[in-house]
């Protein structure tokens, strides 16, 4: 997607948590998740609108959200 400086990956394992679905997207100010019938989606439209907050690893179980910044190679996740 031109223009967007991040990327984010939610652990496949993870995806169909109904109670974290909704915890993203309660967590993320700008939209970036939604529960979908119980599903985790990222929304790509909002990827550019990310302020890099951490809200959503923070609520994900640690190593299951990463949001991986494309301009410098690194990402932020809770590791334990």
């Amino acid at each position: 997607m031109p223009g967007t400086f991040i990327d984010v990956e939610v652990a496949d394992d993870v995806r169909g948590d109904p109670e974290l679905a909704q915890k993203l997207e309660d967590a993320c100010p700008v939209d970036i998740y939604a529960n979908r019938g119980g599903k985790v989606e990222v929304v790509e439209d909002n990827l550019d609108e990310c302020v890099l907050c951490e809200l959503c690893t923070a609520a994900a179980p640690p190593g299951k959200v990463r949001v991986l910044k494309l301009y410098d190679g690194t990402a932020l996740e809770r590791t334990g």
